[in-house]
């Protein structure tokens, strides 16, 4: 089975790297990693943790999305609501809402789900953002909690992969396995191969 570490990263859209650079590495202070470009052409990953990262492509035709509140219902087409980037504790919780705060962001009041304590707030991109702690003690990933009182017919199956659902994979050659090059490789490895 398939080990992940993470998520490696999230990828958002910006008509500004400028200002965009400027709310995630020198409000929220996560370095900038990597930056490739060309003309016409820019992406950028801030580090979030030892593991994750944040991208973005500078689009400068592409539009803000229309605010919502996080997690309630919308209409129409969608794909995403939030992002919730994790810090370790409650004052560093409070710390964020600071920064935010300090640089001219509107944050939510502290919110206690139970196992998490959040406060929302939007980057310059009008990209939602959740930032949370745990709740000192109360680890779902050690012991889920499935406590919907509607649930699913596949939550009722329990926490864990459920086997059989579907086909096995499927084998993919040696001798199919290709790799192409994509946008940044001369900046590790030199010249691109013709």
């Amino acid at each position: 089975m398939s080990r992940y570490t993470g998520i490696h990263h999230l990828a958002f859209a910006t008509p500004d790297m400028e200002v965009t650079v400027w709310f995630w590495r020198d409000l929220l202070g996560m370095r900038l990693v990597y930056a490739t470009g060309h003309p016409g052409y820019r992406q950028y990953f801030f580090e979030v943790s030892q593991n994750d990262l944040i991208a973005f492509f500078e689009w400068p035709e592409v539009e803000k999305p229309k605010r919502h509140t996080h997690g309630l219902p919308v209409k129409g087409p969608f794909s995403f609501d939030h992002v919730a980037i994790g810090v370790e504790s409650e004052a560093a919780l409070w710390e964020v809402a600071e920064k935010l705060t300090g640089g001219g962001f509107a944050v939510s009041d502290m919110v206690d789900h139970g196992f998490i304590r959040s406060l929302y707030a939007f980057d310059p991109n009008g990209i939602p953002i959740e930032f949370t702690c745990p709740v000192p003690g109360i680890d779902v990933r050690a012991k889920p909690v499935l406590a919907d009182r509607d649930p699913c017919p596949s939550r009722l199956e329990g926490s864990d992969p459920q086997p059989g659902r579907w086909p096995p994979a499927e084998i993919i050659p040696e001798e199919e396995r290709a790799i192409l090059q994509g946008d940044g490789w001369e900046n590790f490895h030199g010249r691109r191969r013709e």
